[in-house]
């Protein structure tokens, strides 16, 4: 959890300094929002291959790359001389090389560790992430008000290398092997050749296309936040303070989502979440005053918390364990680019449309989506379920 406060607080970094980035290079809001897509393109696809690291080496050894990586990434961010070498450090160094490390992998190693109480104990781990837009966006914004970003992000650089890397260096041991059967029955569950009674790829596609689309739901109030506030003249503080807020909450929205998850089971947990994160964007199409926006991003946060962990634990109760960890990671890759998506297009909506309510409507239309994926989901393992008892009850 220390390791993913530290490690993923790149994504919530670059959304505080996206409007000081902006007037310095004179840029508008879409290019200003590519470096935080190159990062969470970055930070997905980079995902896949630390994590693949990870089941060859243990998990302490790519994030030590990673802690080197990030380091770098945000002294070159500061030392930046326009939008594209900002974008590239971004995207390279902070997303692919560096915090990659600290989400997939460790997302992984956690639900290899645990059985009966893996909803909550992958729910701990990613409150990490956070934690980190919880604490890093008010002390980002302060040192920008003081010292500027430039200093701000060279003294991250240095803070970050330090800190994730003696954390790493906790993290020699690697996971106990679980007895698959053994794992199934203490869950109920039993992972399958054809989960959901679909093809591996097809299921994973699902899954995929799911975590892309609630993701570019979630980041339009993430990402867009303190530029909204801005706009409406509440400054980039007072976004800074509701961008915390929300994470905040959504760190007990993922621990809440933890334990409801272990009873439940993942997929429901999944379409719970999508339904009230649906709920929390129409909610800020009438309000625009100050305070009714620090309460309706509180509940944001505590509604979509669990959202993402809730495909860690969808992947180990439904493929097979020896494919978990490579599956995981693909899975949080393709939620990390729909972050990386959302977040683009979100300013690209509000360059055309001159507001932030089209993108809250766009971002809806993605939302419903997820929903229809998991409702269908679910619909099937129901009929796999009841086909089964049938098949046992007359044999």
């Amino acid at each position: 959890m220390l390791l993913l406060t530290v490690g993923s607080g790149g994504m919530y970094v670059v959304a505080v300094v996206l409007p000081s980035v902006q007037a310095e290079f004179g840029i508008d809001r879409a290019q200003a929002s590519m470096p935080y897509t190159a990062l969470l393109v970055g930070f997905g696809v980079g995902g896949i291959w630390m994590g693949r690291l990870a089941d060859r080496f243990g998990v302490m050894w790519p994030l030590l790359l990673g802690a080197l990586c990030l380091g770098l990434g945000y002294v070159f961010s500061g030392l930046s001389g326009g939008i594209w070498s900002f974008t590239v450090a971004q995207g390279l160094l902070v997303g692919f090389l560096g915090s990659s490390a600290a989400f997939g992998p460790l997302m992984a190693d956690t639900t290899q560790w645990f059985v009966r109480r893996r909803g909550i104990a992958v729910g701990l781990c990613a409150s990490g992430n956070y934690l980190a837009g919880a604490v890093w966006p008010p002390i980002i914004q302060h040192f920008v008000e003081v010292a500027g970003w430039r200093q701000t992000l060279i003294g991250l650089g240095v803070f970050t290398a330090v800190a994730m890397g003696g954390l790493a260096l906790m993290l020699r041991a690697r996971p106990p092997a679980h007895d698959p059967h053994g794992e199934a029955a203490a869950r109920g569950l039993a992972p399958s050749a054809r989960p959901f009674g679909l093809s591996p790829g097809a299921a994973q596609g699902l899954l995929c296309v799911a975590g892309v689309a609630c993701c570019v739901a979630m980041s339009m109030p993430q990402v867009h936040i303190v530029a909204y506030c801005t706009d409406l003249g509440f400054g980039a503080a007072r976004g800074a303070q509701m961008l915390s807020l929300m994470l905040a909450c959504g760190v007990v929205s993922r621990l809440v989502s933890g334990v409801i998850c272990d009873r439940i089971g993942g997929l429901r947990t999944l379409l719970a979440g999508a339904v009230l994160q649906c709920v929390a964007l129409m909610m800020f199409l009438p309000f625009d005053g100050m305070v009714p926006l620090f309460v309706v991003s509180a509940l944001f946060g505590l509604f979509q918390g669990g959202i993402v962990p809730s495909y860690a634990v969808i992947v180990r109760e439904h493929f097979p364990p020896a494919e978990a960890g490579a599956r995981i990671g693909t899975v949080l890759m393709a939620t990390l680019l729909g972050m990386a998506l959302g977040g683009w297009m979100s300013g690209k909506v509000f360059d055309l449309t001159g507001s932030y309510h089209a993108a809250f409507l766009n971002g809806i239309g993605w939302n419903l989506l997820t929903m229809g994926i998991a409702f269908g989901l679910l619909l099937r393992v129901k009929r796999l379920r009841m086909g089964g008892a049938v098949a046992q009850a007359a044999a």
